[in-house]
């Protein structure tokens, strides 16, 4: 059994900064490419960052240049600085990561059952 957790979601002021992480526990062989993605009330699920193992980063044109995403390998660990929110960003963020548990199989998808942002203006 794999489990992705996120925390570090919260209440803040527009401008203001808050830090997700999510922490896969479980039995990991590895974790491929991991991502963080968002939904809004009304709006369909998209991509806010992704990150590889190798640490290669994609970001969203939306946040590019206010989100930075990382991650902590040996803690099976993945993190996204968010600065400089606005009321738009406000969105349940999700945790995604391709995990692969044994040698002879393929990795699965895997998502964690998301943490609230609020930005008020």
């Amino acid at each position: 059994q794999v489990q992705l957790v996120e925390s570090g979601g919260g209440l803040v002021h527009a401008g203001g900064s808050l830090r997700l992480s999510c922490a896969a526990s479980g039995t990991i062989l590895e974790i491929n490419t991991m991502g963080w993605y968002r939904q809004a009330p009304g709006k369909q699920r998209e991509l806010v960052a992704s990150i590889t193992n190798t640490g290669y980063t994609n970001y969203a044109d939306s946040v590019k240049g206010r989100f930075t995403i990382s991650r902590d390998n040996a803690k099976n660990t993945m993190y996204l600085q968010m600065n400089s929110l606005k009321p738009e960003d406000t969105a349940v963020y999700y945790c995604n990561a391709d995990i692969r548990r044994y040698y002879y199989r393929a990795p699965n998808n895997h998502w964690g059952q998301g943490t609230q942002v609020t930005v008020s203006s």
